[in-house]
């Protein structure tokens, strides 16, 4: 006989009073609506210039369908279908049918008793639909201000990274194996910790990064609770020693948020590209503007133009490079509408088989940050020993690291015991951003 699957364990949900979801969907996602609503409502007058009466009776309407929208949540009404006619829209109520489905008849599915994951990304399609459904403001982006403020607030920690990086680029051909591992797991940190510049786990707040990131890595050491890099390092350069003529190295990079980690993942995938440990780069981005401060395609645009122009030599050299990198198409730019759906991603061979096909052609795939970590795992209440590879729950595309600063409760691949400790001492270790991982996976 087959050995029994273990189930897996329950969803991270809002009916666990005192948990982070809970506390999340009670205070953070109605403070995002309410900052949307406000945005909304700044941007009244720039609408009546662009767009006359017209885009202030859209405005009007936006705000009292998100008006409604807060509503719902703060009274836990049930979840309602999708009623627009956007091209997810079926698959969304699809979901919403296997939601219902799993409660056995245990009433409709509603705000603080669905899975965690799945109504918090419902609210960020609901925010889309209500500007989507309403033209001619259809394509204004509610986030865009506060992502372009990371980004400038960041300023400092941009140049300080742009200025290193150059500086290695001068004499990267002359550096040793050795030193080339040393500079890929110092800009593997810093692309970790740039997680931490995190507008939807603030709420929107101000979480730019201030001060040069290079300066704390060996203090950070300590908090990378799960630390990979060094099967990121062989699996890289065994793929380099085997390729062929016919045969790039391929990356992709699963990315998180815009503004300075978009900025360090940059740095990253330009490091792999000089130092020959790949020789293409694919980025994945949101399709629509998520979760405050995830990166769009026209986010990662803006974000490499904004480089080019600097008046800083470093930084404006950097944007140029990369400017270059996507003309010649070693650099690619994707977004692809499974990253916007609520599944996780055991579910993207059956939901998005073209995505799971083109990922298969990876050699190594990053994913940046934490909702991405909780897709990975199912966002469940895993027990802290479990190892990574079954909480991915059959997600083998190609080998894959997730990249990630701890921001809600469920983390997987710890020695045991190791949870329990840091829990014993620091009670919000889970969801202070203060822990991180480099966490593996070699796939089948």
């Amino acid at each position: 006989m087959a050995a029994a699957v273990p189930a897996l364990p329950v969803s991270l949900s809002g009916r666990f009073k005192g948990s982070f979801a809970y506390f999340t969907i009670k205070d953070r996602l109605p403070q995002i609506l309410t900052r949307v609503i406000d945005t909304l409502h700044r941007h009244k007058n720039e609408f009546f210039e662009e767009h006359g009466e017209k885009g202030v009776e859209a405005e009007k309407r936006a705000i009292s369908f998100l008006s409604k929208l807060r509503n719902e949540l703060q009274t836990d009404k049930p979840v309602t279908p999708l009623e627009d006619e956007l091209p997810d829209a079926a698959l969304w109520n699809q979901y919403l049918d296997y939601q219902r489905n799993l409660s056995n008849g245990n009433g409709e599915p509603s705000w603080f008793q669905s899975p965690w994951l799945f109504v918090e990304c419902y609210m960020y399609r609901r925010i889309h639909a209500a500007l989507a459904q309403n033209p001619p403001i259809d394509n204004f982006d509610v986030f865009k201000e506060g992502k372009a403020q990371n980004f400038f607030e960041s300023q400092e920690a941009v140049i300080a990274l742009c200025t290193y990086f150059q500086e290695l680029l001068k004499n990267i051909k002359d550096l040793d194996e050795k030193q080339l591992k040393e500079e890929l797991f110092k800009l593997l940190q810093v692309s970790l910790w740039g997680n931490k510049c995190d507008l939807s786990f603030s709420a929107g707040e101000d979480s730019s990064q201030k001060s040069s990131p290079l300066q704390s890595l060996e203090n950070m050491v300590p908090y990378i609770l799960v630390n990979d890099m060094e099967k990121v390092w062989s699996l890289l350069v065994n793929a380099k020693k085997n390729r062929t003529e016919r045969s790039n190295v391929r990356v992709d990079i699963i990315l998180d948020n815009a503004g300075f980690e978009l900025v360090s993942d940059l740095v990253l995938a330009d490091f792999l590209l000089s130092s020959k440990l790949a020789d293409e780069i694919y980025f994945h981005g949101k399709s629509i503007p998520w979760y405050v401060s995830d990166t769009t395609k026209h986010d990662f645009n803006w974000t490499v133009k904004q480089l080019q122009s600097a008046n800083h030599m470093w930084m404006s050299r950097c944007g140029i490079n990369w400017e270059g990198n996507l003309k010649k198409g070693v650099w690619v730019f994707c977004d692809h509408m499974f990253w916007t759906l609520p599944h996780d991603f055991s579910s993207m061979g059956g939901v998005a088989p073209d995505l799971y096909a083109e990922l298969q052609k990876s050699n190594l795939i990053f994913f940046k940050g934490d909702l991405n970590y909780r897709k990975l795992t199912g966002d469940r209440k895993w027990e802290y020993s479990v190892p990574f590879h079954q909480a991915l729950n059959k997600f083998h595309p190609a080998p894959l690291c997730s990249l990630r600063t701890l921001k809600s409760d469920t983390q997987v691949g710890l020695k045991p015991g190791q949870g329990e400790q840091i829990q014993a001492s620091e009670p919000e270790w889970m969801v202070s951003g203060k822990y991180g991982v480099v966490q593996f996976d070699a796939g089948l």
